[in-house]
């Protein structure tokens, strides 16, 4: 891998919040990517500014001057803005023909930006972070291995390391995004079908590494696997992983309490009433049964990630995994292991290519490599 750095590649990252601080740190202590951040927060760019970043300014339009400004000309867009804006800023790098990835979950919007993508001159990725993104990934990989697959099922959790509230959790990333994965339909394949199920449903629970989970239906997971799977798997779904309790409470909640028709005062309840932590860890686990000539066999694969110091600065578990899927999208585009112009959907980047890479390999090791630290 060339990791020379008398040749950068500009880019633009959307977004001063944990993520996008993470992505940037990422990117240029690799040495092979010069990076601006680009906020509506000028509070959070000075902070950026005082590390030695590159900032600019937009305003909170999704089509104004100052986003064009910070678009053109870049090599790549990596949105790490809340996920109603990645529809817009995907047709600004369309338009402008620079590679755009992000971490939406939101099912809609990478469905508008399929269509976005027909006859793009870049590539147009969403759907890179973790779940959907890396899960989608092993998934993926999972399926390959077997000549019929029946049933392929992918859990992620993104939890407290140490829960003292009732509801067992801490806020670690979006609460708009939270909130939407709790409240939207969410997609499966059933009997080999495309279905919807509803989120939070299904509830299972299981014990991995002796901790006790609890998992259920959770929406954008899958991203754009149920597609690439339709015809091959029998029985595909995606649940996030929590720990015992969790999903009753949600349910009063959202059901009971009808606060599902009210997410703008949710997210202030939420965001109000539980702490955040950066004293996290993210559980991933997949499984999947099927036939490799006339035997059955099950394979899984399974995950557990810490946060870490990087820099000079502590990131913690969701912020390094969901930084570096986005990280691996972008360098595997850049290195032409995947396609530089269309759609691409995560599912395209093989595990072992994933894994392998300077910042997949997160996924790998406790620990980050010499070529990323140093």
């Amino acid at each position: 891998m060339n990791t020379s750095t008398t040749f950068r590649r500009t880019v633009t990252v959307l977004g001063a919040g944990k993520i996008g601080f993470a992505i940037a740190l990422l990117l240029r202590r690799s040495g092979a990517y010069e990076v601006c951040v680009a906020d509506q927060d000028a509070g959070s760019l000075r902070r950026l500014q005082a590390l030695g970043f590159e900032v600019a300014l937009i305003e909170n339009g999704d089509d104004d001057a100052s986003l064009r400004q910070a678009v053109t000309g870049r090599f790549a867009v990596l949105n790490a803005l809340p996920f109603h804006r990645a529809v817009a800023v995907a047709a600004v790098c369309a338009a402008e023909g620079v590679h755009y990835f992000d971490l939406t979950e939101d099912v809609q919007s990478t469905q508008a930006i399929r269509g976005l993508a027909k006859g793009a001159r870049s590539v147009l990725m969403p759907q890179c972070g973790l779940a959907p993104g890396f899960i989608g990934v092993v998934g993926n990989d999972l399926a390959g291995r077997f000549d019929r697959v029946l049933d392929l099922r992918m859990r992620v959790g993104a939890l407290p390391r140490y829960p003292l509230n009732t509801l067992r959790y801490n806020l670690t990333w979006s609460t708009e995004g939270l909130i939407n994965e709790y409240c939207n339909p969410c997609e499966a394949l059933v009997d080999g079908m495309p279905v919807q199920v509803p989120a939070l449903e299904g509830l299972e629970t299981f014990a991995l590494d002796g901790v006790e989970y609890e998992a259920f239906n959770t929406s954008g997971g899958l991203g754009t696997l149920t597609e690439t799977l339709r015809g091959r798997a029998r029985n595909v779904d995606y649940k996030s992983v929590r720990y015992p309790g969790h999903c009753a409470i949600m349910k009063l909640l959202l059901n009971d309490l009808r606060l599902r028709d009210r997410r703008d005062l949710l997210k202030d309840i939420f965001e109000a009433a539980i702490p955040a932590t950066e004293q996290d860890v993210i559980v991933v686990f997949a499984t999947a049964s099927g036939y490799r000539g006339q035997r059955l066999i099950q394979e899984s694969y399974s995950a557990r990630i810490v946060g870490q110091p990087l820099d000079g600065q502590t990131l913690s578990a969701i912020q390094l995994t969901t930084a570096a899927g986005i990280c691996c999208a972008i360098d595997l585009v850049a290195q032409e292991v995947l396609p530089t112009a269309g759609f691409v959907g995560q599912e395209q980047m093989t595990l072992d290519a994933f894994l392998h890479n300077r910042f997949g390999c997160v996924y790998a090791e406790s620990r980050m490599p010499a070529s990323v630290l140093a």
